[in-house]
C-alpha cells in the first residue's frame, strides 16, 4: 500500500508546491451535494495541493497579468490532478480528479451565486494546508493567501494530515472587510453578486478579466506567516 508520504512526494514532483490530505469525515458539515462522496461515492480520501501565485502579480495596476496567471494556474493545478490520477492507479488506487475553476453545475442566476462541486478552500483546510481567512481564502503558512488548489477524490484510506490550528487571523483585523469596495465580505461568507459585479468584466472579445483583488491584497498575512506586514493595523480596522 502506498503511504502518505509517498503520495505527497508524487504530487511535489508533479509540479505541486505544497500538499495535505484528508479523511471524507472532515466533510460532513458541508451542505448535501458538495461532499466528495456525494461526487464519487467510493471516496475515502482527499488529497489537496497548491500552486504558488508570483507575489508582485497581484500587485500590477494592469489586471491582466493577475487574471492571466490565475488562468495558467487553474491549467497547472487541472493538469497535475490529472497525472496524479495515472500514477496512483499504478498502484491499483482509483482516483477521480476535481475541477479547480468551472464547469460546475450549481449557479443561482438571480445572485450570481455559484458552487463548485466541492469547496476548495474548505477541502485545503481539512487537509491541514492553512486557515480561512475572514476574506473566506486559504491562507498558507508559508505562502499566505497567494496559493490556488487542486484536489483528487481517492477510493482508498490515506493517513490525514492534522487540520492546521497553530495560528488564525489577527484577532480583530478586518482589513479585508474594510477594504473591499462594494462592501461584500462579512467575515464569514462572500456576497457574490456584489463581488461578481464589480470584479469581473467580461471583455468583447469574450474573456472575462479580474479587475479587483483587494481583500487578497491587504492581508497581512498575503505572503505567508514568516513576512507579516508590519505596522498595518489603525483604530479603523482594528475592533
Amino acid at each position: 500500500m502506498i503511504s502518505a508520504k509517498e503520495i505527497k512526494s508524487i504530487v511535489l514532483n508533479l509540479g505541486a508546491d505544497k500538499c495535505g490530505i484528508s479523511g471524507i469525515d472532515r466533510f460532513y458539515s458541508a451542505p448535501e451535494g458538495f461532499r466528495p462522496t456525494d461526487i464519487y461515492s467510493n471516496c475515502k480520501s482527499v488529497v489537496v495541493f497548491l500552486k504558488k501565485m508570483p507575489s508582485e502579480v497581484i500587485m500590477a495596476e494592469n489586471p491582466v497579468p493577475y487574471s492571466h496567471t490565475a488562468d495558467l494556474l487553474y491549467s497547472a493545478l487541472d493538469q497535475i490532478g490529472l497525472n496524479l490520477c495515472s500514477k496512483l492507479e499504478e498502484f491499483n488506487i482509483q482516483v477521480v480528479p476535481v475541477v479547480t475553476d468551472v464547469p460546475y453545475i450549481h449557479w443561482d442566476a438571480e445572485n450570481q451565486h455559484a458552487m463548485g462541486i466541492i469547496s476548495m478552500r474548505h477541502a485545503a483546510f481539512n487537509a491541514g494546508l492553512g486557515i480561512l481567512g475572514r476574506n473566506t481564502l486559504l491562507i498558507n503558512r508559508e505562502y499566505g493567501n497567494m496559493v490556488y488548489i487542486g484536489a483528487v477524490l481517492l477510493d482508498t484510506e490515506i493517513e490525514p494530515d492534522p487540520v492546521v490550528d497553530d495560528f488564525c487571523c489577527l484577532p480583530g483585523c478586518r482589513l479585508c472587510l474594510d477594504a473591499c469596495p462594494v462592501k461584500a465580505l462579512n467575515g464569514i461568507t462572500v456576497i457574490q453578486k456584489r463581488c461578481r459585479g464589480f470584479s469581473f468584466i467580461q471583455h468583447p472579445r469574450g474573456w472575462e478579466i479580474y479587475t479587483c483583488n483587494a481583500c487578497r491584497k491587504v492581508c497581512p498575512y498575503r505572503n505567508g506567516i514568516s513576512r507579516k506586514s508590519a505596522g498595518v493595523f489603525t483604530e479603523n480596522n482594528i475592533d
